[in-house]
């Protein structure tokens, strides 16, 4: 049995700089140019409709540049793996090395096009890690920002077999049911990877806070603090879900009426 092609994907508003990079790949075995794109608008609308492997993307382009299409990945439906192709200045490519995110710099070199393909072929059959790859190209990208607040984290679930790259302000809570971990969002429950307490650690510069052993709250969506006893308290969250806080975390609703 063959091995099976990567579909690729080429977005660059520079038409040269997309003739250079395509007659590079084509060169590659296993490797298969499905469509090209001069902007992230049309990206987005090529990579729902060829569903590509891999994604070589620009960051600069009229329309919408690479940073807002790889926002809007990961609302369901495969994520392909994105290979950064940018001549950013060196404080964001150190950001993007750090993330553990591959990017290439122009003028891009055949060496580095080799490795990056090496590794694309490594990461296709794992979808959970491609997830994490996109998600922390946007951290990166915004700890790099010349005026970063308190530094941005994306969230992955995963239903089925989709992966979902959520906002930290779109998950109302973390549950933990047995040795499962669900993210709750307005709508609907994803399963997380991660332990609540290893969420709970990561989030620490963000507005959750653990209410239970197996409840972590994010304390922006807590629209309701009833009194159950004098150290027992029920949260209504903005969907309507109901989370009561544990006695040993009853001093954490403190810090939702005194913030």
């Amino acid at each position: 049995m063959g091995t099976r092609v990567i579909k690729t994907l080429i977005v660059d508003d520079e038409p040269i700089a997309r003739q250079l990079l395509r007659e590079e790949l084509q060169s590659f075995p296993g490797i298969a140019i499905v469509g090209e794109a001069e902007n992230g608008r049309q990206a987005l609308a090529q990579i729902k409709e060829l569903t590509p492997d891999l994604v070589f993307l620009d960051l600069q382009m009229p329309v919408m540049g690479g940073f807002e299409v790889v926002r809007s990945l990961g609302r369901g439906g495969r994520v392909p793996i994105v290979v950064i192709v940018t001549a950013y200045d060196e404080h964001a490519i150190e950001a993007f090395d750090a993330g553990a995110v591959d990017y290439l710099l122009k003028p891009v070199s055949t060496a580095r096009l080799q490795k990056a393909v090496a590794r694309a072929m490594l990461l296709r059959n794992s979808p959970l890690k491609i997830a994490n790859d996109v998600a922390q190209i946007v951290d990166a990208f915004d700890y790099a920002s010349p005026s970063p607040t308190v530094p941005s984290r994306k969230i992955v679930g995963k239903r089925g077999s989709d992966y979902f790259l959520l906002n930290t302000d779109e998950v109302l809570a973390f549950q933990a049911e047995g040795e499962l971990i669900w993210i709750v969002t307005a709508k609907q429950r994803l399963l997380s990877n991660e332990t609540l307490t290893a969420l709970e650690v990561d989030l620490q510069q963000q507005p959750f806070q653990r209410v239970h052993r197996n409840a972590l709250v994010n304390v922006n969506h807590v629209r309701k603090i009833t009194a159950l006893s004098s150290q027992r308290w029920l949260l209504t969250l903005s969907n309507g879900l109901q989370i009561v806080v544990s006695k040993r975390q009853a001093h954490s609703v403190r810090k939702f009426l005194n913030p």
